[in-house]
């Protein structure tokens, strides 16, 4: 498995190959169709299968200020895609150049000059080039010119059509499970252990406070049920993954006012992640967010979540 970041990276002997080419952002079920498309047909021509995508997000650039929330780190998604089974994954710099291109511009210089594309699979509202100007179409008529085909996928399950943005739309109204089922599984929040105000600790439920990337796609206030996985650190515990109770909110107990994404390793009060990358992986909502009289009531509503959440997990 390789991964290049810019075409540069290609080597210089690279031969023919399938290529499907998106965001990727989430690697959804329709996402997964797509690649398993061009990985049936790499096979069949007996030719590698690689994976284009961009960073960052093409929207970042093209429409200024909007950055959509993300769903997956780009290291993620090409984990994920390495998964599906492409032989490759570029992951190509989206710049205010790049993307003036041109349709053609686009396919000769990535498609043909250094991936000499033998065949494209892309999804079936694929637009490319400078103001979006190219369509499958387009990419069906310069494979004519340029000799490889070009093949449309719907980006669909069980009939309904499956989008980034609809995932999007559901982890804001806390509808993880929904969101799950349309990524083929659980919605990911990663980032690195930070110490906070340590209240779970305090409390008998220590916590790990998560500090995610901007732009990642946070789901709605409330607690969860899920895991918490330590991926990447200095740590010993590096691979381990728990389940967890989760809280996403400003702590309104206490009158905070920073959101924050904290996980509670169940029955776990020995582990110390501060610095460690972790990945918290979202089940279920339990419940929403709410501002308790008294300590002693948030304590019991606390047993009460992890009692759900150990239910849920187990």
């Amino acid at each position: 498995m390789q991964s290049w970041h810019g075409l540069d990276e290609v080597p210089k002997d690279w031969g023919r190959s399938v290529v499907t080419i998106g965001v990727f952002d989430g690697v959804h079920l329709g996402h997964q169709q797509m690649v398993a498309r061009a990985v049936g047909m790499a096979r069949d021509l007996g030719l590698p299968a690689v994976a284009v995508t961009f960073d960052p997000h093409p929207d970042e650039v093209v429409r200024s200020g909007n950055h959509p929330p993300r769903l997956s780190t780009t290291d993620r998604r090409v984990e994920l895609l390495h998964a599906l089974g492409v032989d490759a994954v570029c992951v190509l710099p989206f710049t205010l150049e790049f993307s003036r291109m041109s349709p053609d511009e686009f396919v000769q210089t990535a498609l043909v000059d250094r991936l000499h594309a033998a065949g494209v699979v892309v999804g079936e509202n694929f637009r490319f080039g400078h103001k979006a100007s190219g369509d499958l179409e387009t990419l069906r008529t310069l494979g004519e010119k340029y000799d490889f085909t070009a093949e449309g996928v719907p980006l669909v399950s069980d009939g309904d059509a499956i989008s980034s943005t609809v995932i999007r739309e559901r982890l804001a109204a806390g509808d993880v499970a929904g969101a799950a089922v349309l990524l083929g599984r659980p919605h990911r929040v990663e980032g690195v252990v930070v110490r906070g105000h340590q209240r779970g600790r305090a409390l008998g439920f220590p916590t790990a406070n998560v500090e995610s990337p901007p732009h990642t796609a946070i789901p709605a206030e409330g607690v969860y049920a899920g895991w918490l996985q330590c991926t990447q650190s200095p740590s010993p515990y590096e691979g381990e993954r728990w389940p967890a109770a989760i809280s996403i909110g400003t702590n309104p107990t206490f009158d905070g006012v920073e959101r924050t994404v904290e996980a509670y390793a169940l029955d776990r009060d020995d582990l110390d992640l501060y610095g460690a990358h972790v990945a918290v992986d979202f089940g279920e909502r339990l419940r929403e967010t709410l501002r308790f009289d008294s300590i002693e009531a948030l304590i019991e509503q606390m047993h009460d979540d992890v009692a759900r959440a150990r239910e849920f997990t187990s």
